[in-house]
Order: C-alpha cells, then sequence, then structure tokens
C-alpha cells in the first residue's frame, strides 16, 4: 500500500491532504475527515482499512489554521486539548477545505469511478453538511453532533446518506437522534443506524474511553456494505 501527502490550495493558504492507495494502484475515491484528535493513529488506520478495500483515500488536516497537523492522545488531557482546539475551529471553512479536499481527490491520476465521503465526530458533522453543497455519490456520517440541529438540509442531499449514531451518546441525547430519525423517515436515499447501547465515538479502538467493542464491528459491516454499493 502506497501513502503520500499532497498539498491543497485555497485562498488563504494551503493544507495537507494524506492519501493512501490501493494495491491496485487506483479505484473510486474516499474523503475521510478526521475527528477533534486530528488525523492520528485511529484514522489512518481506517484510511488503511478502506485504501484495503480498493479505494483511494484521502483525509485532510483541518486544523491547519490553528496548528498544522495536529494530533492529540485519547486519554483526559488529550480530550481536553482536543476540545480547546475544536473550540477554535471554523466549522463553515471546514466544510470549504473538505469540498476543496474532494475536488483533489476526484482530480488524481489514480481516481476512478465513484466518490464517497465518511467522518466521525467532528467529521460527522462536516461530511452531512458537505452532503447539501457537493455532489457524491455516498456520504456516512458517524455521530455527528451538528446534524440534529441542521435537519432541515435533508431536503438539498439528494445521495445516498448513513447517518449513524449511538445510542447512549452522553454528547448527542437520545432525543435529538430521535429526531433525526422522524427527519429522515420516508427519504429513500437516508437510512438511520442507531447503535442503541454505544456512546460517542464507538468506532474509535484507539480510545478505550469511548470504543465500543461489540457495537464496533457490527457499524463497520454496514459502512463496508454501504460504501460496496453506492461508491463502485
Amino acid at each position: 500500500m502506497e501513502a503520500r501527502t499532497d498539498t491543497v490550495t485555497v485562498a488563504d493558504g494551503s493544507f495537507d491532504l494524506h492519501l493512501w492507495l490501493p494495491e491496485s494502484g487506483g479505484g473510486p475515491v474516499v474523503l475521510l475527515i478526521q475527528e477533534i484528535f486530528g488525523v492520528g493513529a485511529y484514522i489512518r488506520s481506517v484510511a488503511e482499512d478502506l485504501a484495503g478495500l480498493g479505494y483511494v483515500v484521502g483525509a485532510p488536516d483541518l486544523f491547519w489554521r490553528i496548528q498544522p497537523n495536529w494530533v492529540s492522545g485519547h486519554d483526559e488531557d488529550g480530550v481536553a486539548a482536543s476540545m480547546r482546539t475544536a473550540a477554535a475551529f471554523d466549522l463553515p471553512q471546514g466544510v470549504a477545505d473538505s469540498a476543496m479536499a474532494l475536488a483533489h481527490l476526484r482530480a488524481l491520476p489514480e481516481a476512478r469511478d465513484g466518490a464517497g465521503v465518511v467522518g466521525f465526530c467532528l467529521g460527522g458533522s462536516i461530511g452531512y453538511l458537505l452532503a447539501a453543497t457537493v455532489e457524491a455519490d455516498a456520504v456516512l456520517s458517524f455521530y455527528g453532533s451538528a446534524v440534529p440541529e441542521a435537519t432541515g438540509l435533508m431536503d438539498e442531499i439528494t445521495c445516498p446518506l448513513l447517518l449513524v449514531f449511538g445510542g447512549s451518546d452522553p454528547f448527542i441525547p437520545r432525543d435529538q437522534v430521535a429526531r433525526v430519525e422522524q427527519a429522515a423517515a420516508g427519504r429513500p436515499n437516508v437510512e438511520v443506524y442507531v447503535a442503541e447501547r454505544a456512546g460517542h465515538a464507538f468506532l474509535n479502538h484507539e480510545a478505550p474511553r469511548f470504543h465500543d467493542p461489540q457495537a464496533a464491528p457490527v457499524a463497520w459491516r454496514r459502512t463496508v456494505e454501504f460504501l460496496r454499493q453506492h461508491v463502485r
């Protein structure tokens, strides 16, 4: 598996786009959007898994205006530092940067066929907001805290959309998830999956305080199936 870092230039500067290529050398692209922990060990492991499935994966460094390539740990101090960094983050700029990163991915010589978006936590919010502004073959948003307050955007999202939540997430209460389920009801392109006993960031195996070893494999299988169905 080949990995490299490209540079994406925007109006006020440039940022790194970390790339992973499948053994075949090319394939459909997946924009992988970071958590508040940065493009760290977990995001990199997800990227490697997706590249192993045949996708060209790109993870942009979205905190570049605050501290380029910033990464934190998953312990108590790391979570506190991540929260402070995320508080200084401009969400609309992050959505715009992600759109530029997706355009860069699509223009790569290794890019073939479709394009998908996968985002976790902060990235889940960005992925959902991005789905309303760009064309993609599929978008997967994991526990995006911005989703419940922005359900009206579903009217503008036409691509297949999978929204994943933990039913016991203290950061996104179950009644807010229910609001998303109500908004998604009757929409053929929107699917909501709730791991009822799981909390926030339950797929993150690098964070013992969040990871749910029972719920995570089930959600990941759904992720793989959803991508295989829609991003060819």
